[in-house]
């Protein structure tokens, strides 16, 4: 996964909060999935409009208190597991 990667969320996925965590629902599988407050920030960033891992590295590094390699590596990881389950898909050019 690179920087540059642009991500929308799937038109499959329902999210909601619910007791301070960000509760997904995936009407494709019926599974759940939850993020804490800096996965549902992302989260938020990604129904706004689709941002590349750069600009969501950028919004989490002005709002969180973390070093930037920190916030990079943590994004891609979770980026790449919210796209291994189709939470998230690439954006067509």
């Amino acid at each position: 996964m690179d920087l540059s990667d642009v991500f929308t969320v799937s038109s499959e996925v329902v999210a909601r909060e619910v007791g301070g965590e960000m509760v997904l629902l995936d009407l494709a599988s019926g599974q759940y999935f939850g993020l804490d407050p800096i996965g549902a920030r992302i989260w938020e960033l990604l129904i706004a409009r689709p941002h590349s891992l750069k600009e969501l590295t950028d919004a989490i590094e002005t709002e969180f208190d973390a070093p930037r390699e920190r916030i990079e590596a943590d994004l891609k990881a979770l980026a790449a597991q919210l796209s291994e389950q189709d939470l998230i898909v690439p954006k067509a050019a």
